[in-house]
């Protein structure tokens, strides 16, 4: 992955300990950024950063541990990150996961919703003046085309009533992407741009933590079909290191180029009734990051790269 010399930036990674989020820890490890893993495992974490040192004797890696899917860990993870950090200069939201059977954390929430959606916008939240600190800075969302289709169930977003998996996962990449698009539009003129991407299929033991046919399925199909982390990390590491995108928010890629999201993840109305919901679930004041002034216009995300996204 050709991406200029990171060196002075520093970046974290959630879930960086396996599939593209480890191959993309690696790779802007590699290009001289300071790189900092939050993850939930020890051994895998201390396996990563022996991986990046054994290519990058000279890099600066270090990892976190917490559960991301647990808001208490992520409140605790982010303290500790500022606490070491006056500045960030990408938040790479990486982790995320498909449970075929509903489950609730011990906080009480569903954990699809908790990890893939709540998580990194509390994290993101949380570090948002470190990265205005290192502006400009990046907020990168790793999403999925699973969200096409997908409508929310504005009464029961955690399915409580009715839970299909695979739904859910795409509700929930749905989600994920509505609240790039308005947390990009929250901090227009900050210096800082928050994207989404697609990273394809990807073999990575997605859904494998899933027990008995499901999980058999899932392996079977990723061997047959999927491609490879480090083919899937790319639009990643792009979007947290190219220069080409400096200065471009509120998008959704995939293949290293901007493409467009679903309607449902387009509707601005949904968007605006979606954000206060998902910020009284986080414990975030909804009105902690105002919205800019409304312009005389209010356009969609633009399908060139000349300028950046209003959401």
């Amino acid at each position: 992955m050709h991406i200029p010399s990171l060196a002075g930036r520093t970046i974290a990674i959630t879930g960086a300990t396996g599939g593209i989020g480890r191959v993309a820890a690696v790779e802007l490890a590699r290009a001289g950024a300071e790189v900092v893993l939050l993850v939930r495992d020890r051994s895998r974490a201390e396996a990563t950063v022996a991986e990046i040192r054994a290519g990058s004797p000279s890099a600066n890696v270090s990892y976190r541990l917490g559960d991301l899917a647990l808001l208490a860990d992520v409140r605790r993870l982010a303290t500790e990150l500022a606490s070491d950090h006056p500045k960030l200069h990408v938040l790479l939201n990486n982790a995320g996961a498909y449970f075929a059977s509903r489950e609730l954390t011990s906080e009480g929430i569903e954990r699809t919703w908790a990890l893939n959606v709540l998580s990194p916008l509390l994290l993101s939240h949380l570090l948002v003046d470190r990265l205005r600190a290192g502006a400009p800075a990046r907020i990168v969302n790793v999403a999925s085309a699973a969200h096409k289709g997908q409508t929310l169930d504005f009464t029961d977003l955690e399915a409580s009533r009715s839970y299909s998996g695979f739904r859910v996962y795409g509700r929930s990449k749905l989600a994920l992407i509505m609240m790039t698009y308005e947390l990009a539009r929250r901090l227009e003129g900050s210096g800082i741009t928050v994207n989404a991407l697609h990273p394809g299929f990807v073999a990575t033991g997605f859904g494998r933590n899933n027990p008995g046919a499901t999980g058999r399925v899932l392996a079977a199909l990723e061997f047959l079909f999927a491609r490879r982390p480090a083919h899937g990390a790319r639009t990643s590491v792009y979007l947290a290191g190219s220069p080409e995108v400096e200065g471009i928010s509120g998008r959704y890629f995939a293949d290293e180029r901007p493409i467009r999201s679903s309607a449902a993840s387009l509707d601005p109305a949904a968007r605006a009734r979606l954000w206060p919901l998902l910020c009284a679930r986080a414990g975030i004041a909804p009105d902690t990051l105002p919205p800019p002034p409304v312009r005389p216009e209010a356009p969609g995300p633009p399908t060139n790269l000349t300028r950046p996204a209003s959401g």
